[in-house]
């Protein structure tokens, strides 16, 4: 049997298209798989990956974070998985910088602590959009001791825990999520009503019915001109402890509103999908940290958590995709799609 034949997007400089053509076929090491892709999905992470050549360490670059498909070679010391096996899986190119690492491609390699079985019922257009999200959400929830973003940003340490996949009571805990149907944002939502943690969204209002569906207590418009005040009251209202704001839009203008919700509930944790607002802006009683989206606080919930919950529905898989196309060649368009900018839902591109 003849060997496969690989391909990639690649990336050979900052702010150029992506070039399809032939790849190393990948092997896999201690602890990995190569995974045989039938689709990958794209993050905001990619798009400035591509336009700013943020995190590539060599050149040319496959880079990409969301893979799903089949178990194609199993590195030693492995003992999930199988050949053949269905699976969902985090690229890490992002801290490799390895090629091989990199979801855009045909075959890709993967830490098997970064992977799950998925369900056979779920399609693999549908299971691609869980695995960056769910690494990011943990990461934002579940660190207890702040690590390294990046030069002189800290990671956020909310300690929070975790997700469970049997039902779990309500605790004290209330967390805001400012942002609530990206897909980071949405992810964290089921991820922390998986543990228990009383929820509280903001999100456009055309967007209310997604973000119910995530699984949050309550959701308010982020155009409402009152928007701090009321989530200040419905913290006050509930009685419960408020934990922080995980924020997954991260701009001047929602700092603006988390200093505001803080300066009233007297401190708590800030996470931050981008670096996080100046220290001298925050109050002193907050931690502030920007979220680094690979940590092995998040291998428990690949092995134990990922599989059942998909089977039960304790994790969806939203936001839903939209299919920009079959092929390498379509990761470029949707792309330059993903920048133009979409709401509640996510681009996957079959292979």
């Amino acid at each position: 049997m003849s060997e496969p034949k690989n391909q990639a997007a690649w990336l050979t400089k900052a702010g150029s298209p992506l070039e399809v053509r032939a790849a190393p076929l990948p092997e896999a090491g201690p602890g990995e798989l190569v995974i045989k892709n039938a689709a990958v999905a794209i993050n905001p992470l990619d798009c400035h990956m591509q336009d700013s050549g943020v995190f590539i360490q060599q050149w040319p670059a496959i880079f990409g974070c969301d893979v799903a498909g089949e178990v194609y070679e199993i590195g030693k010391d492995v003992e999930r998985f199988k050949t053949g096996d269905r699976v969902i899986g985090h690229a890490i190119n992002l801290t490799s910088g390895r090629p091989q690492d990199g979801a855009f491609a045909l075959y890709t390699v993967i830490p098997a602590d970064k992977a799950a079985i998925l369900p056979d019922e779920i399609p693999f257009t549908d299971g691609v959009v869980v695995s960056f999200a769910l690494e990011a959400a943990v990461c934002a929830l579940c660190l207890k001791e702040p690590d390294i973003a990046m030069p002189g940003v800290f990671t956020p340490a909310m300690g929070l825990p975790y997700p469970s996949p049997r039902d779990v009571p309500l605790s004290d805990k209330i967390l805001v999520v400012y942002g609530g149907s990206s897909s980071v944002g949405s992810m964290t939502i089921q991820i922390a009503k998986a543990a228990g943690i009383y929820v509280l969204a903001i999100s456009g209002a055309h967007n209310f019915d997604f973000i119910m569906r995530c699984g949050a207590n309550r959701v308010f418009d982020r155009n409402d001109p009152s928007l701090a005040n009321k989530i200040i009251d419905a913290v006050r209202n509930n009685g419960g402890r408020f934990i922080g704001i995980f924020d997954a839009v991260s701009t001047p203008e929602t700092y603006a509103i988390d200093i505001a919700i803080f300066a009233q509930l007297g401190g708590g944790h800030l996470a931050c999908v981008h670096p996080p607002p100046p220290v001298d802006s925050v109050p002193a009683s907050v931690k502030s940290g920007m979220i680094f989206a690979v940590n092995d606080v998040v291998t428990p919930v690949w092995k134990d958590y990922v599989t059942p919950a998909l089977r039960s529905g304790k994790i969806q898989c939203l936001p839903p995709p939209l299919i920009v196309g079959r092929g390498l060649e379509h990761i470029q368009s949707a792309l330059d799609k993903a920048k133009a900018g979409v709401s509640a839902t996510k681009l996957v591109v079959e292979l």
